[in-house]
């Protein structure tokens, strides 16, 4: 008996808000800086969600927006942000390593600068 496989796409495990944005978090967190992961990312949850409505929410034509997410695709910054304003997500900053508390640094009231 011959074994049967099927291509695995991560479109088939991403059935909700939060995994959709739990998996894009994380390949935002894998990225190797060239952006190709984030690009794919965005390509598969937007196949999730459905090209034709993203692109009318994002005001590409959806061959347009199906070749700037395509492994070839390069797509202009502005247009990521466009596609995941559109998905109804928002990108957020934080440090990439923890900093070492400060000390607190007490200030010296005026009066004892001017007897120093």
């Amino acid at each position: 008996m011959a074994e049967k496989f099927t291509r695995w796409d991560a479109v088939d495990y991403l059935k909700t808000e939060e995994d959709m944005a739990l998996y894009l978090d994380a390949c935002l967190d894998e990225d190797s800086g060239d952006g190709r992961l984030v690009r794919a990312a965005l390509n598969d949850v937007a196949r999730a969600r459905g090209m034709s409505q993203l692109a009318k929410d994002t005001g590409l034509t959806r061959e347009g927006l199906y070749r700037a997410l395509s492994s070839s695709g390069n797509p202009e910054f502005s247009t990521m942000l466009k596609v995941i304003k559109a998905l109804g997500m928002k990108l957020h900053a934080v440090p990439a390593t923890s900093a070492k508390p400060r000390k607190a640094s007490r200030k010296r009231p005026a009066r004892d600068l001017a007897a120093a």
